[in-house]
Order: structure tokens, then C-alpha cells, then sequence
């Protein structure tokens, strides 16, 4: 991966993107001293060289009823490790399954899997997970409490 350069200002600019949902060019402008259209520019900038990938609504999952959140520890056999992007490419078609990590260690993988409640998770990982070819054994750990989640970045 190619690290992209950016100044102190570009830096600004990212961290009101990302503390402030919605801000406009003309109050990033204000709150950091540029013109509108200089950060217009800036930003279009930053998202032509794929710093800024997209601006997504954050939505409270379980005010929408995904009440369950289960992080999902896969191994895969011997013969599963061979191909690690057929398992990658097979979760991505599963909306449940928001993050999907490739691991160092004792697992393959770690996924993030969003549900109704238990038994929706369950039907999941019957009907769907533990039917994906390689896998060797799954650990499901559920979340109990969220004391924090956060995708802003330090920066």
C-alpha cells in the first residue's frame, strides 16, 4: 500500500469530515482559515487519491433491530488455507457480516457478524457459514456490552 502525503491542512480537513458529519466546505473553510472552493479542491483531492473513500450514514443497529453483534473466530483446514480468498470473496455476498479480517495466528479470520438476535445468528451460521468449503472450526464470541466503537481515525 502507497502512502499518500498529506500536509497539516489536509489533516484538519479529514478530522472535521470525520468528527462532524455533514459539515459543509464553507464551515471547514471557516473553522481552519481556507476558502470554500480551496477546500472543495482539497477534498476532491483527497478522494481522488482514495484517502477519503466514501461518507456513509452512521446508523444505530439496534434501533434497527440488529440487537446482536457476534465476533466470529474461523479456521480453516489445511487445504481452506490454500485458498484464503475464496473464503474472503464467499463473506463478502453475506450482508451480516460487516468486517472480515485476515489473521496472523491460531484463526484465519475474524468476523463481525450483525444479527436480529441469537437465533438469527444461529440460522446463519448454519445455513450459511459453517456451509462455506475449508472450514476447520468456528469460535463465536457474543458481545455482551459495547463500551466503545469508533471509525475515526488518529489522525
Amino acid at each position: 500500500m502507497q502512502n499518500i502525503r498529506i500536509d497539516a491542512t489536509d489533516r484538519r480537513i479529514l478530522a472535521l469530515l470525520q468528527t462532524e458529519p455533514g459539515i459543509n466546505a464553507a464551515a471547514i473553510g471557516e473553522k481552519i482559515g481556507l476558502s470554500q472552493s480551496a477546500v472543495w479542491r482539497r477534498i476532491a483531492g483527497l478522494r481522488e487519491q482514495g484517502v477519503i473513500r466514501d461518507q456513509a450514514a452512521k446508523i444505530d443497529r439496534e434501533k434497527v433491530g440488529l440487537n446482536t453483534m457476534v465476533f466470529a473466530h474461523v479456521k480453516l483446514t489445511s487445504h481452506g488455507r490454500s485458498n484464503l480468498s475464496a473464503f474472503s470473496e464467499a463473506v463478502q455476498r453475506y450482508p451480516e457480516v460487516l468486517d472480515c479480517y485476515v489473521l496472523l495466528g491460531n484463526v484465519d479470520f475474524l468476523l463481525r457478524v450483525v444479527t436480529e438476535d441469537i437465533k438469527a445468528y444461529e440460522q446463519f451460521f448454519f445455513e450459511k457459514l459453517s456451509q462455506l468449503e475449508g472450514i476447520q472450526e468456528v469460535h463465536s464470541s457474543i458481545v455482551l456490552s459495547e463500551t466503545k466503537h469508533s471509525s475515526i481515525l488518529p489522525i
